[in-house]
């Protein structure tokens, strides 16, 4: 598919200055009409499917992606011209970023995304599916396969293949089932920034499998390639231990659904190393961001670019470039109890807009058994350690919040959560959400984390907004009103941020925690601003988000 695009867009690229000038208003003999097909350039090498199709799926319905990883280019196709136009017009005044990073848009001289002779039949729904591993910096096995395939269905055989990369074919018991597994899992990161899945139907309707081994698998046979069996072999079971054993893949670390489904718990939810869809952060991480002996708020300039001293040779890489955690001791859980909540008023999302300044927040769940009585799920461990040192007992809704680890390595998925006093669900999933802001270096060189004070610096608001129209975001959220706003001046105008201050820190936390990430009206377009807030040192700080 993409040497046929290649050779489309080689004859495109010629006409590509004229195009974008004709789609900005401008006339002349080669303007570009409207088209349900976009031109997509300045693609990240790293950039899937999946990542172009989040970055414009708010805009309408995607119908085809055809990507053209050595040109970093695309072809998108909406459903329909409307969607297509809405995403070019955002396009020509703001930026929109394809796997963090910005992409431009542009009509497409083709009407429609032409299909290679035999393309139909290749992507013809079947029940075994072809699996590319990109980047596989850690050993791929059929354990590892089925342990993230299974969630999805029965599995019957599984051959992994290393001429061309890695590549595992997995056959299914049904081609119902394979499809669900291409649209779960395609675009997954197997570990966190690595092993990411590019999935598509293979052509062979059954796989051949003459030994059980970390090759081939057939699970329909459990004693294949056993001489001598003296017993028959009981069906494979859910494994007892949920982590790798230590230095079998190295210190894992946590991941979060980068797509719009989530269809098992990041850690396989019954067995394996954490799991599919995105960066979550290095385990092992440390408190501050910068290099040892720094202020610890800019980026590290160790390898791993986290943080760490950066004694040593480099290891792998991830899918952002940075260092991949080398094989060692096993890491501490990434799991944390709070106690001492206001069980009337705190609930799962309260617990996400404050944890999520400290670390990737993977789930929460309050306990039935306890009332005011939480455990959290951060993206790694030292994510909980930040945490800790920040927020233990900090007092807010009349109650002071304590926090320790627990032994648990992970929260398992809570099927049929309970219900809270507030009316919100007890347990919630936050692995897939765009308001963790520990995805990459680039968002983790931003962060600042302080302990709570009394002021809050706000950022990804409307730019002209005024001070009254602040605190009236905080009134419409029921929480308490700053007492000062003072709004910084904009570099740009596609947002504005500033400060705002309250009498006393408790009244800030319970500020924080009910606004944080609320939606502002867009006076200039239909797409509203997240609010976005942070713990400020000082009056005067005026953080990095301008």
């Amino acid at each position: 598919m993409a040497n046929h695009y290649d050779g489309q867009l080689g004859q495109v690229a010629k006409r590509l200055k004229t195009e974008f000038a004709g789609a900005r208003g401008h006339t002349g003999n080669h303007e570009v009409q409207p088209s349900v097909v976009l031109h997509v350039r300045g693609l990240s090498e790293h950039a899937l499917e999946q990542d172009l199709i989040d970055a414009v799926q708010h805009f309408g319905q995607v119908g085809q992606v055809v990507m053209m990883p050595r040109k970093r280019q695309a072809l998108v196709e909406f459903e329909d011209l409307q969607s297509a136009r809405s995403c070019v017009t955002y396009c020509n005044s703001n930026q929109i970023y394809v796997a963090g990073q910005p992409a431009f848009f542009n009509y497409s001289t083709s009407q429609r995304i032409e299909r290679q002779q035999g393309e139909f039949e290749r992507n013809k729904p079947n029940n075994i599916l072809l699996m590319t591993v990109l980047n596989p910096a850690y050993p791929i096995t059929t354990d590892v396969i089925h342990k993230i395939s299974g969630q999805i269905g029965e599995i019957q055989r599984i051959v992994i293949f290393k001429k061309n990369g890695v590549q595992a074919m997995v056959e299914f018991d049904t081609t119902e089932t394979a499809t669900r597994a291409l649209q779960q899992l395609n675009g997954a990161d197997i570990y966190s920034g690595c092993c990411t899945l590019k999935i598509e139907f293979a052509k062979p309707t059954r796989l051949n499998v003459f030994k059980n081994d970390n090759d081939s698998w057939d699970y329909t046979q459990p004693n294949l390639g056993k001489f001598s069996p003296v017993a028959e072999i009981p069906p494979r079971r859910a494994p007892l231990l949920q982590e790798p054993p230590p230095g079998a893949y190295g210190g894992i670390g946590r991941g979060e659904p980068r797509g719009p489904s989530a269809p098992f718990d990041s850690y396989g939810n019954g067995g394996g190393p954490p799991g599919p869809r995105g960066p979550g952060f290095p385990p092992g991480q440390e408190r501050g961001y910068g290099p040892p002996g720094g202020d610890g708020y800019g980026p590290g300039r160790g390898p791993d670019r986290y943080g760490s001293d950066g004694y040593g040779p480099p290891g792998p890489a991830d899918r952002y470039g940075s260092a991949l955690p080398s094989g060692g001791p096993a890491q501490q859980g990434a799991v944390a109890m709070i106690y001492g909540l206001n069980p009337e008023k705190v609930n799962c999302d309260y617990l996400f807009n404050v944890f999520c300044l400290y670390g990737n927040v993977i789930r929460v769940k309050f306990l039935q058994s306890k009332a005011g009585v939480a455990m959290i799920q951060m993206g790694d461990s030292g994510a909980v350690e930040r945490a800790i040192h920040n927020l233990n007992n900090t007092y807010f809704f009349d109650s002071k919040m304590q926090i320790g680890r627990s032994h648990q390595p992970y929260l398992n998925e809570v099927p049929q959560p309970t219900m809270l006093p507030d009316g919100t669900t007890s347990y919630k999933d936050f692995s897939g959400s765009r308001n963790n802001r520990f995805n990459n270096p680039e968002q983790v060189a931003k962060n600042r984390t302080q302990t709570p004070s009394k002021v809050i610096h706000f950022y990804n608001v409307p730019f002209g907004i005024t001070e009254e129209q602040v605190k009236n975001i905080f009134e419409e959220a029921g929480a308490p009103i700053p007492t000062k706003v003072v709004i910084f001046p904009a570099k740009s105008e596609r947002s504005a941020s500033g400060i705002a201050e309250w009498d006393r820190p408790e009244t800030a936390f319970e500020a924080l925690v009910m606004t944080n990430h609320v939606q502002v009206e867009n006076p200039n377009g239909k797409f509203p601003y997240t609010l976005k807030l942070a713990f400020s040192s000082t009056p005067k700080d005026r953080g990095s988000h301008d």
